[in-house]
């Protein structure tokens, strides 16, 4: 056994389940499971060539000092960052979970699939909220706006919060809400003191062994949220932002000669556009954080 109470590994027994677009999941021969954040990216349902160098290694840092941050909102999944060599930096040994059929969404401002609902309808999830917004407006105040689980491809839905009752019963659909909007309040505080607006996030939810409400997955990411610098904030426009926004213009762009509708995978991505995306990342971690990512 090692100092964290899990043998090594060099003779094999991980055994792999999943690869998503971004991580891989392991099951180790204690049977924990061995979450692995890739450098990989996304956009658009596709997953994109070149990926972007130590993406992985920030997404996990920057979930485990989040992780710590929130211990008193709400408990994690995390076991151990002590893992194989070859997963070392972008691996994270964890508890299995029961993961709760529902996307968990916490909104403190208008952008997104949220601003489009919006302007249809007036409404997000269910939420009615006051005339006049616009894209990047502050809203009164923080609301969950949950989604389906939609299969690999498919687009999640929006679910008012009875469809969520429906689904998982009013005593666990008061506490997703409570645990997402909780995780969204104490994440936003501690990122404007850093000079950043977080406008939304997205969290994973299961049942431990126990039957505890538990959060999985990675939490208050540029891939599960976004974030914004406070002093280029504007509403009525497209924020900047932390995360792979360089990614999705550059696609959208004449430069990449790239027709989203044609159902062709997208181009390679240029080295510009993937030094500029692995700066926002690095960026985000350490103005949230107050640490250097590379010494």
């Amino acid at each position: 056994m090692t100092r964290h109470g899990v043998r090594s590994w060099e003779n094999g027994g991980v055994k792999h389940l999943h690869s998503g677009k971004v991580r891989d999941l392991y099951e180790t021969p204690e049977g924990l499971l061995l979450m692995v954040a890739s450098d990989r990216i996304s956009a658009f349902d596709y997953v994109l060539e070149p990926g972007i160098p130590d993406k992985g290694e920030i997404l996990t840092r920057l979930s485990l000092w989040w992780f710590e941050q929130l211990k008193d909102v709400v408990p994690n999944h995390v076991v151990s960052a002590g893992v194989p060599a070859e997963f070392a930096g972008r691996g994270v040994l964890c508890r299995k979970l029961r993961m709760v059929p529902v996307e968990c969404v916490a909104r403190g401002y208008l952008t997104g699939s949220g601003l489009t609902d919006y302007r249809r309808e007036g409404v997000v999830s269910g939420v009615r909220l006051p005339e006049g917004l616009t894209d990047g407006s502050r809203l009164p105040e923080p609301i969950f706006t949950p989604s389906t689980k939609a299969p690999m491809g498919e687009h999640d839905e929006p679910m008012t919060f009875e469809q969520v009752v429906a689904e998982v019963g009013a005593d666990v659909a008061g506490r997703l809400r409570d645990i997402t909007l909780g995780v969204y309040r104490r994440g936003a505080e501690i990122a404007l003191e850093r000079g950043i607006i977080l406008a939304d996030t997205k969290i994973e939810l299961g049942w431990d062994s126990d039957g505890v409400l538990t959060l999985g997955d990675e939490v208050l990411t540029p891939d599960s949220s976004r974030f914004w610098p406070l002093d280029q904030w504007e509403p009525g426009r497209s924020q900047t932002s932390f995360d792979k926004q360089f990614v999705r213009d550059w696609l959208l762009s004449p430069a990449s000669g790239w027709d989203r509708a044609s159902g062709e995978a997208p181009p390679p991505l240029p080295d510009e556009i993937v030094e500029r995306t692995r700066g926002r990342y690095v960026e985000a971690y350490e103005r949230l954080t107050g640490e250097r990512f590379r010494a």
